[in-house]
């Protein structure tokens, strides 16, 4: 193979209570992004969108996972990658992590599979560094494996891929901008005792739930009392939703990553819909442009849509 195209999954980050450890790939939103191998050992990148990202390798989070994948490939190869990007840059949907992982799922098929999931993730992560200073595989892992993924930990890097509950999800993504970087530079550096134990039996529960496709469970796990108190004051209109979205039937919900996007699971798609509409009624109201999401858990990941 010499070009391949891939579809590449919209993530949700943390999951409420498991931040920068829990992770969910989306089938809606995804970008599109072709690469093709050669021989010159450059990487030429070009944005067909119009969100102004840099096109520079060095500058751009594909273009620097894909040099610390030719790092350790050790021979002389190139690529050229065009992205069609429709994960909105700063919507808290994993924009940044669909770039890098794609950029190294998509070379590694051209390559014949010559490195592991794991390998692409630790590639991948390089491109996060980039985007948000922070070397995190939250947005990444579940990009590349499909489905939830628990990171357990990142230096050495341990994912734990689980199977996906049969949920629907809603997002609604206001049309306001939320820097990851930013959101990080407002979390408290301490957190109480008792918070602490709190998050711990929520991400405990949530795992449980998960495995055990335990769906009130999961619902009374996602409960997040260290992150999502701060951060959400950065959204508008954050808590109208996340009750009236519960009151509305949503098992429950919260920030997608470090926002704005916000998004609630639900246990069928006439409930998810109904979701779609209480975010509707609340930013129609606020008067600030959003733009909404039915879909399902991606238990793929980065799929291939046709190589050559």
């Amino acid at each position: 193979m010499k070009k391949i195209k891939i579809a590449i999954p919209a993530t949700v980050a943390n999951l409420v209570c498991g931040f920068d450890i829990l992770g969910m790939a989306l089938n809606d939103p995804y970008d599109i992004m072709e690469l093709e191998l050669i021989d010159e050992p450059v990487i030429n990148i070009n944005h067909t969108d119009g969100y102004g990202l840099p096109e520079e390798a060095d500058k751009n989070v594909a273009g620097v996972a894909l040099q610390a994948f030719i790092k350790d490939y050790g021979k002389q190869v190139g690529f050229n990658v065009i992205v069609h990007k429709n994960i909105k840059p700063g919507s808290g949907l994993g924009s940044s992590a669909a770039g890098s992982a794609g950029a190294v799922v998509a070379a590694n098929h051209l390559l014949n599979d010559h490195f592991s999931k794991e390998d692409l993730v630790r590639f991948a992560m390089n491109g996060e560094k980039l985007a948000t200073g922070v070397k995190h595989a939250d947005n990444v892992a579940p990009c590349i494996y499909g489905g939830i993924t628990l990171v357990r930990s990142v230096f050495p890097l341990d994912i734990i891929s689980l199977a996906a509950p049969d949920l629907f999800v809603t997002v609604v993504h206001p049309q306001i901008e939320v820097k990851t970087s930013d959101a990080r530079q407002i979390l408290r550096k301490e957190v109480q005792l008792k918070n602490a134990i709190k998050q711990w039996g929520n991400i405990a529960g949530l795992v449980a739930g998960i495995l055990k496709n335990d769906i009130p469970l999961i619902g009374r796990s996602l409960e997040d009392v260290i992150i999502e108190p701060v951060r959400s004051i950065l959204i508008p209109g954050f808590d109208e939703v996340k009750n009236n979205s519960k009151q509305a039937g949503a098992l429950g919900g919260g920030i997608s990553g470090s926002g704005p996007s916000i998004f609630m699971l639900s246990e069928n798609e006439t409930i998810a819909k109904q979701i779609e509409m209480v975010m509707v009624d609340i930013y129609t109201a606020i008067g600030i442009e959003y733009k909404t999401y039915v879909t399902t858990i991606n238990s793929q990941g980065v799929k291939i849509l046709s190589s050559e």
